[in-house]
Formats: structure tokens, C-alpha cells, sequence
């Protein structure tokens, strides 16, 4: 029967590389019948856009569209054979759009890597006159004695543009001579008249076969390849036979090496290298025959190799090489530990969801050291043998090389490992296996979530907790969120693991879906399942904490950074041989520079914020826009010399514990010492084989560390976050503590902790010392209802930025009173104290950090309980404020459920 739809062209609708409001919907374009079996959802393809050639990727493929064909341009190139990004990605784009208030292409291009980030480049193609007279004329018709100097003696490159046209207009236009020449030339086109003029031209043949074969060719390939026709080509650029057009070329390509290989047995090869008088080339045969007859070319004599292969006795040819970041280790394979009685009842109802082929979500709260990673371990195995793939997400501090050893040595070559401190190629590599099925498993941090697995089973988030996981850029993702999603889409099971849940996960697992909720109490996101592993593994008790009150050492005349008992400790460790970790969660030498005379503070001339002081360049540096200037030696306010260093940092850490323990080896590890590529693994690995005493860092060593010799953990500021302007500060507090406290006696020492603090009252910090996550949650979760803050309410941060403060205060007073008149209208502006479904509006007021790069910065914070669509209101009110946003130039961006408030 006759399909009608069928007849119809192919649409592909696409989203197109442009991050702009204006152009956030799909586009339909014509699919070329070349391309109608290759294209598919998922597809990256280059277009037509405007006056340009854009990138974009094909969301939906249809026969016909609601706009005429005629009106319709084609898709100018598939870019790849086998699409980057399965169709679940895509729906998920989909989804990300909605809920994060952002573009549908922001959202697809945090699914690729960089090297897909395709940019413009000039290329040319054969123009359709040139392919016609291809076609038509054979091969004799071109004299091939005639030679180029005969053409470039008819078409000089001093000829115009204008002249071309003019040649071309009056061969075109009704004259006598054509109406003459058409008589004797028939279907013979008027491209063959003008070479007839010219003299016929074997070379200009030549590239524009070329051209045909590659098209389209970037013009610097084009000029490579006929060094000596650059005439012709802009001859023919000129005419209209070859087009010059754009293209989308990809960052980084697959890496490919130059191969030698044996032409013949290794036998008749020996024969050769015994007849063959040339030294060279006789150890060349001899290398290949003792490599199994290949080596790369970089290994062998190349002006040997190039006269052996000449003879015929060699192939060279191109092979793929991938960029593996761990070629070089060699993993002991691992076999599964036998689990505790906690474990085996944990990993049996991960076993069941995972059997049942529906989308589960569960909340794995083990303290440090219960065994979560091994449960993890055998948990992927599972998965695997049902012939499905796993994503494990941890967060990019606690993706160390011990982690990373984990994974390989129990499953081997299944597995891509996916972070930030692998270069370019590396990543992309690493990606390409996990989309050709390469692989079964990914491990990595936030975008990991994005890996194109095509039958995903199990999605791990270890240390869920983690902040990390939210991306303060748009698209303003939350991998937790964006995890269930996309297991929601396979029908897969979540596993978040954490010994310190955050608030809201812990209150989701704790509500019971299928119960009323008490009034006050709000709908969790999300179901979720609670798992719990209150043991350590063998029966290790939690290390003691000894909370020294700071306030008591200044009393007694203590004025150094290190209090008695934890001078004493370290001192106990250095004589027993056994390690010490210490925690400082802030980087540089100190935390402002200020003179002691008029008051002056150093801060960044673009930010309102203080510099940081750093010893090693001796230099004051802006940790937001990178601002750096020498450190004064006088006041550059009243030229005293009592400028002084205040605050604490690893720098000054580092030369006090010289100073008070000579001898003593320190590790530091911050952001300013793990630059350089490898640096992290290195760090860790002299401390695993004890060639220093002392790990001082700041939050990278709370994480996921496990040193058998750590006997003492030392928190130098633990209270150095609770002031901060954020209403997670106390949560924060207690799982850095908690975190950082697991790292001590976690083998067959016994550990101690002991917490310097200022604020030894404070709620965060005793249940931390207690090891008592419950009654830290209880507490917690009593203020945020009393704040009603999440998970009692959900929010949204607009921050508004612009060069003028005054216009910004304009604008952000506008932008609050549309988002209130925008509630109010829906009946939703009250208190939320006082209604089960509400929004309230806070603000505007200067952002805590009011001046970035120049550019001041106002928020409004929207809260809102109910079964309100947060997402869908903001996206509501972006729209009305879109005209003063381009009228004005004022920047709005939303930040939907923010976990940085600053």
C-alpha cells in the first residue's frame, strides 16, 4: 500500500549550535538522499545558518514539515558515521533544558567532549559547472601534452574579478557569437567553451578530481597537495568551478601512527637482510623479524625503510593509536573480598533491583571504612553479567590513583576512566571507547554521568554529599538529579553512597512515600531507599576526637597555630614512625595581607574581595578572576612598614611545621602544587611508601584516602566555614570533619583525631567528634524548617550582572517586582511559613562577592513548597525580562536548587 508520509522529503529537525533564547528550538532541514541511511537521532551534523556553516545535533527525524520544502535548506555534512550521543541523551538534553532554565544546546554540548566542539574552517567544493563537464568529458579530451604554462599564460593571475564576471556574463548573455557557437557546440556546456579558450589544462583535471574525491577539502589541504597550481585553483575559485564554503572541524582527531610492516615470511625476509649489501636496511629487516614483523616508523631508519619498501619488501601504512592514560601501569587483578553481614544484605537488595528491571533509586549511608567500595565492586559485576553497563561518578578530588587502581584491578580493560587532570586527547579517547562498546564501565567525576552507554544497568554516585557534583556554570546541572533522569530513561538502578548524606537526600530517604506527609513537612524530589552500613569492616572502632578549644590555648599564652595536644601528637608520631594527616581548608600562605597602622587590606582592583598572599612567587593573587600583583614591602595606602600577613594558610603551615619539627617531611597538596599533570598520583604514592611524614593539605585530603600508617588527623580551622553567608555552612562543617576524621586508624593501628576549633559549642562540631550523623540530621533538619530551607522549600538564585551599578539596581528591583507580580497572579505570593503551596521573593541586595571581573552583581532568591514547577515560573519570568536584558545589557542567569549561595 502507498506510504503518503513516505513520499514526503526527510526532515531532520535540529538544535543548533547557538546559545542564545532566540534560537533555542529545534530547526528543520532537508536530509540528502546520500545521507537519508546514515543519519539518525543523535547525530552531529554541520548546516547552513544564516551566512554561516554552525554545528548542531539532530533531535527528530520525520517525513515532511509544517514549512514548504522550497523554503527548506539541506544538511551540508554528517560529521560523524556513528552518532556521539545515544537518543536517551538527547531526551535528557530535553529534560536538562526544562528543568534548569537554560538552551537546549548548553545542555548537548556538556555531553561531548571538547574535541567535538567543532569550529569553522574555510573549504572548498566543486562548483556544478566543473561537475558536469567532469562527468561529460572524458579523459581524452584533455591533451595531456599540454602544459600548464599555456593556461597560465591565458589566464594571468593579474586578472580581476571583474573581468571573470564579465566573461562569464557575456559567454551567458543572448549574443550572436554564442547563438553561433551553440549551433556547433550542442549540449557541449559553456565551462568546455571557456577551457577550449584557454587551452585544455591536465593539471587543472587533476584538482579538480581531487577536490570531487574530498570534498569539501580545506583550502590550505587543497594548496598542499598542488604546490604549484595555485593559479588554477584561484582561477577556478575565481570563475565559479570551485566553491569556497565552510566547515565543521573537530578539535582533536583519532591519533594515528606510521606502520612498517613485512611484505613477506620472516624466512625470505632473513634471505633479503643476508643479500642486501646496506647496513641499514639489513637492520631494519632484523628489527621487524624480532617484532613479530611491525614496528611504528618513529623506531626504525626512515631513508632504509622508504628504499625496502620501494623493493617492495615493506608496507607503511596508518594505524590508530589510542591515548591511554594508564598504558604504562600494570594492575594486579583483584578478586571480590568476602562481604560482611552488612554488606551481603546491602549488596542483596542492590542484586534484586537490579534483577527487577525497573528504575530504583537507593541511598547507600555507610560510616568511612564500612566497605562501601567493595559493594560497589560486586554490585558492577553483577550488572555485568546481565550484559549491561555501569557509571560509577566520584567526585574529582576523590578520583585518586587508588581509586582508579580499585576498578581496574577487579575488571581490567572494561574500563574508562574519565577526569579533568588527562589531557585532551586522552579524554576524548577514553570517550570514543566507551561509545564504540569498548568498555562496560565508566568511572569519572560530574560529566561521567554523560558517558554514551547505550544499556545502562547501575548508576554509582560515591560521596554524594559532595558539592561538586553541581556544576556552577550553565548548564547549572546536578549530576544526583541528572543520574536518577537518566537511569529513569534505562530502567536502571542508583546507588548514592556517602557517609555524611546531604540533608536532602537523607530526608528523602527517611519519608515514606506511600504515607501522608505531617503538615509542615515537604514532598521530596525523588523516592529513595535507605541502605545503612554502621560498621567497619574487621570491627575497627571509629578513632577517638579530642576537641581543643583555641580560645583556652590563647589563654595560656599559645599563640601559635598548632595547640599543645596536637604539637604533642605529631611529635609522638615522627618518634613511633607512623603518619599524620592534616587538614587546612584554605590555600595560599595567608588569608589577607592589612597594615597594622592605617588599616589597609589588599583587594583585587575587579573584585570585591581580598588578595591571597603566596609565598612561593611572592605574589598576592584573586582566587576568582586571577588578578595576581606583587606583595608590597610598604603600604601602598600610607607607605608604613607594618604591613603584616593575617590568617592561616598551607604555605604557612608547611614553614611552622619546619620550624617546630626539624627534619620533618611534609606533602603539601592544594590546587597550587597539583597543576602539573601527574602531580596528584605522585604526592600519594610517596606517602603510601612513607617517604614523608606529614600529608597537610586542604579538602583533597578528607576524601577517599586510605594509608595504613595514618595514625593522626589534625584540624587545624575546623570552623573556618561555619560564618560563611550560606544556610549549608553548619552541614558543610560536619561532613569535612566527619570525612577528613575517617582517614585515621582505618588498618591494624589504632587512630585519634583532634579538632582545633574556636567554636567548640557548636552543634556541627560536637556530633562530628561523636561520629553521630543522626543527631547531627536531626538538629539540622529542625533549623532548616525553622528557616524553611531545603529540603523544607526549593530555590532559585537570579543573579543579575552589569559594568553600571546604578542600572543594576534598576534592573534588579524590575526583575524582583516581575517575578512577584508573576506569582501573584498565580496565587502563590505569601509566606511560606503560612501555606502548603507558596512562593515568597527575597531581594534584590548585592551578592555576597558584590564585584567579579568588573562587573557588579545583585540576586533575587525565589523559595517556593508545593507542588510548584519552580523551573517553569523562572522560565516564565526570563521570558518577560528578555527585552530589558538585550535593551540593557544587564545578564541574568538562574541558578535552579544553587548549592553555592555567593
Amino acid at each position: 500500500m502507498f506510504d503518503e508520509a513516505k513520499s514526503l522529503p526527510l526532515i531532520a529537525r535540529i538544535i543548533v549550535d547557538v546559545p542564545s533564547k532566540d534560537t533555542n528550538r529545534p530547526f528543520d532541514y532537508i536530509v540528502p538522499e546520500s545521507m537519508s541511511s546514515w543519519i539518525e537521532v543523535g547525530s552531529r551534523v554541520s548546516v547552513p545558518f544564516g551566512p554561516r556553516t554552525l554545528q548542531g545535533f539532530v533531535i527528530e527525524l520525520m517525513h515532511g514539515s509544517s514549512i514548504e520544502s522550497s523554503k527548506l535548506k539541506k544538511v551540508q555534512q554528517l560529521l560523524d558515521v556513528v552518532p556521539p550521543l545515544p537518543p536517551d541523551l538527547i531526551s535528557l538534553a530535553a529534560w536538562m533544558s526544562s528543568r534548569y532554565v537554560c538552551t537546549y544546546t548548553a545542555c548537548l554540548q556538556v555531553m561531548i567532549p571538547s574535541a567535538l566542539k567543532g569550529k569553522s574552517e574555510k573549504a572548498v567544493r566543486l562548483g556544478a559547472e566543473a561537475a558536469a563537464y567532469l562527468q561529460q568529458a572524458p579523459a581524452s579530451a584533455w591533451d595531456e601534452s599540454s602544459t600548464s604554462h599555456e593556461l597560465h599564460g591565458a589566464i594571468d593571475e593579474s586578472d580581476s574579478r571583474e573581468q571573470y564576471r564579465h566573461t562569464r556574463h557575456a559567454a551567458a548573455s543572448p549574443s550572436e557569437e554564442l547563438s553561433g557557437q551553440q549551433a556547433v557546440m550542442g549540449e557541449e556546456t559553456l565551462i568546455g567553451s571557456l577551457l577550449r579558450h584557454r587551452a585544455d589544462e591536465p593539471l587543472l583535471r587533476q584538482v579538480w578530481q581531487y577536490v570531487q574525491a574530498h570534498e569539501p577539502i580545506a583550502a590550505n589541504k587543497l594548496l598542499e597537495r598542488f604546490p604549484h597550481a595555485s593559479r588554477l585553483i584561484k582561477t577556478s575559485l575565481l570563475a565559479g568551478w570551485l566553491v569556497e564554503t565552510e566547515r565543521i572541524k573537530d578539535r582533536i582527531g583519532v591519533k594515528k601512527l606510521k606502520r612498517v610492516s613485512l611484505n613477506l615470511s620472516f624466512e625470505e625476509a632473513r634471505q633479503h637482510a643476508a643479500a642486501i649489501r646496506a647496513k641499514r636496511q639489513q637492520e631494519v629487516l632484523s628489527q621487524l623479524i624480532d617484532n613479530q614483523g611491525e614496528l611504528p616508523l618513529k623506531d626504525l631508519n626512515a631513508s632504509a625503510v622508504k628504499a625496502l619498501a620501494d623493493k617492495g619488501l615493506l608496507t607503511i601504512d596508518d594505524v590508530e593509536v589510542l591515548r591511554d592514560p594508564y598504558s604504562g601501569r600494570n594492575f594486579k587483578p583483584s578478586e571480590p573480598l568476602p562481604l560482611t553481614e552488612e554488606q551481603q544484605g546491602v549488596f542483596d537488595r542492590i542484586k534484586e533491583a537490579l534483577d527487577c528491571d525497573a528504575p530504583q533509586s537507593f541511598l547507600l549511608h555507610g560510616v568511612t571504612g564500612s566497605g562501601k567500595t567493595e559493594v560497589y565492586l560486586q554490585s558492577i559485576a553483577h550488572c555485568l553479567e546481565q550484559g549491561k553497563e555501569a557509571i560509577v561518578l566520584v567526585p574529582e578530588i576523590s578520583l585518586t590513583p587508588q581509586m582508579v587502581e580499585r576498578f581496574k584491578s577487579r575488571f581490567g580493560s572494561k574500563v574508562a576512566v574519565m577526569h579533568s587532570r588527562l589531557s585532551q586527547g586522552e579524554r576524548y579517547d577514553e570517550w570514543r571507547k566507551i561509545r564504540e562498546g569498548r568498555v562496560q564501565v565508566a568511572i569519572g567525576a560530574r560529566s561521567a554521568v554523560f558517558a554514551p552507554f547505550q544499556h545502562i544497568g547501575l548508576i554509582i554516585m560515591d560521596e554524594e554529599h559532595e558539592t561538586s557534583y553541581k556544576q556552577e556554570e550553565t548548564p547549572r546541572y546536578h549530576a544526583r538529579d541528572v543520574s536518577i533522569e537518566r537511569a529513569r530513561l534505562h530502567h536502571a538502578v542508583v546507588v548514592l553512597g556517602s557517609a555524611t548524606p546531604s540533608i536532602e537526600t537523607y530526608y528523602s530517604a527517611k519519608v515514606k512515600h506511600d504515607e501522608p506527609l505531617p503538615r509542615g513537612l515537604e514532598p521530596p524530589l525523588y523516592p529513595l531507599k535507605m541502605l545503612s552500613m554502621q560498621e567497619r569492616v574487621g570491627g575497627r572502632p571509629m578513632p577517638p576526637v579530642r576537641i581543643v578549644d583555641m580560645r583556652e590555648q590563647l589563654k595560656i599564652g599559645n599563640r601559635s597555630m598548632f595547640s599543645g595536644p596536637l604539637e604533642q601528637a605529631i611529635e609522638e608520631r615522627l618518634e613511633r614512625g607512623e603518619q599524620t594527616v592534616l587538614l587546612l581548608n584554605r590555600r595560599g600562605y595567608s588569608t589577607f595581607v592589612m597594615c597594622r597602622t592605617c588599616g589597609y587590606v589588599a583587594q583585587c582592583p575587579e573584585c570585591d574581595i581580598s588578595l591571597t598572599y603566596h609565598m612561593k612567587t611572592e605574589h598576592l593573587r584573586c582566587h576568582y578572576c586571577g588578578y595576581t600583583e606583587r606583595a608590597p614591602s610598604l603600604c601602598p595606602s600610607c607607605e608604613s612598614e607594618h604591613i603584616r600577613f593575617f590568617g592561616t594558610g598551607t604555605q604557612k603551615v608547611e614553614e611552622q611545621l619546619a620550624r617546630r619539627f626539624p627534619g620533618i617531611r611534609v606533602i603539601r597538596m592544594d590546587v597550587d602544587t597539583t597543576t602539573e599533570k601527574g602531580s596528584h598520583e605522585r604526592m600519594l604514592q610517596q606517602f603510601r611508601e612513607r617517604k614523608a611524614d606529614v600529608l597537610l593539605g586542604t579538602q583533597m585530603v578528607a576524601k577517599g584516602l586510605d594509608f595504613p600508617y595514618v595514625t593522626l588527623v589534625g584540624v587545624i580551622a575546623a570552623d573556618s566555614a561555619l560564618h560563611m553567608p550560606d544556610f549549608r555552612a553548619s552541614e558543610k562543617t560536619f561532613q569535612l570533619l566527619t570525612q577528613v576524621e575517617g582517614r585515621a586508624g582505618r588498618h591494624h593501628l589504632p587512630g585519634e583525631v583532634i579538632v582545633q576549633t574556636y567554636a567548640p559549642e557548636h552543634y556541627s562540631i560536637t556530633y562530628a567528634s561523636g561520629h553521630d550523623y543522626t543527631g547531627f540530621a536531626s538538629d539540622e533538619l529542625r533549623h532548616r524548617m525553622a528557616q524553611m530551607v531545603p529540603p523544607f522549600s526549593r530555590i532559585a538564585l537570579l543573579t543579575m550582572t552589569h559594568e553600571q551599578l546604578p542600572l543594576l539596581v534598576r534592573a534588579a528591583e524590575n526583575a524582583a517586582l516581575r517575578i512577584k507580580e508573576l506569582a501573584e497572579r498565580k496565587g502563590y505570593l505569601q509566606s511560606l511559613h503560612h501555606a502548603t503551596e507558596a512562593i515568597d521573593v527575597f531581594g534584590p541586595v548585592a551578592s555576597p562577592i558584590p564585584r567579579i571581573k568588573n562587573k557588579y552583581r545583585f540576586q533575587c532568591v525565589v523559595k517556593c513548597r508545593g507542588h510548584i514547577d519552580l523551573s517553569a515560573l523562572m522560565a516564565e519570568a526570563m521570558a518577560t525580562l528578555e527585552p530589558m536584558a538585550k535593551e540593557q545589557h544587564v545578564q541574568f542567569s538562574v541558578d535552579i536548587d544553587p548549592q553555592m549561595m555567593m
